[in-house]
């Protein structure tokens, strides 16, 4: 069985992230060839193209035990591992999402790249991913 290049925890066959770390399972490559940047332009490039804004969402809720040992947790204080392994999963979610758009369009790089995450329903989180899908060449 294959075991997480991060944590070392066992990875079940099939999954697309670490169930301890959230780490996605190809290594910890969620890009699939685009470059990704947050910022307007990538140094060594020029913009040829622009395809468009492109957006990638995911919503998250923990199931009743995430619950119980969040809440166990947050009685403790410190870190609630439990809800940030759904966040890291997510966010890779979000991030793939993002890239499939952008590929399907024929981009090979998204500009200023934005995350955001907010609280939709009680226990339920929405992590967004959002861009300008380009296509960029070597100065």
């Amino acid at each position: 069985m294959p075991f997480c290049s991060k944590c070392r925890a066992e990875i079940t066959e099939g999954e697309k992230f670490c169930a301890r770390c959230g780490l996605p399972i190809d290594g910890g490559s969620i890009s699939s060839g685009i470059t990704i940047v947050t910022t307007p332009m990538v140094p060594g490039y020029r913009v040829t193209k622009v395809l468009g804004v492109v957006t990638g969402l995911t919503a998250r809720t923990r199931g009743v035990g995430g619950q119980f040992v969040a809440g166990i947790q947050s009685l403790v204080g410190g870190e609630v591992s439990a809800f940030t392994s759904e966040i890291e999963k997510a966010r890779g979610e979000a991030i793939q999402r993002i890239v499939a758009k952008a590929q399907s369009l024929g981009a090979n790089a998204i500009i200023g790249l934005d995350m955001e995450t907010s609280g939709i329903l009680q226990g339920t989180v929405l992590i967004s991913a959002t861009g300008t899908a380009v296509v960029i060449e070597s100065e």
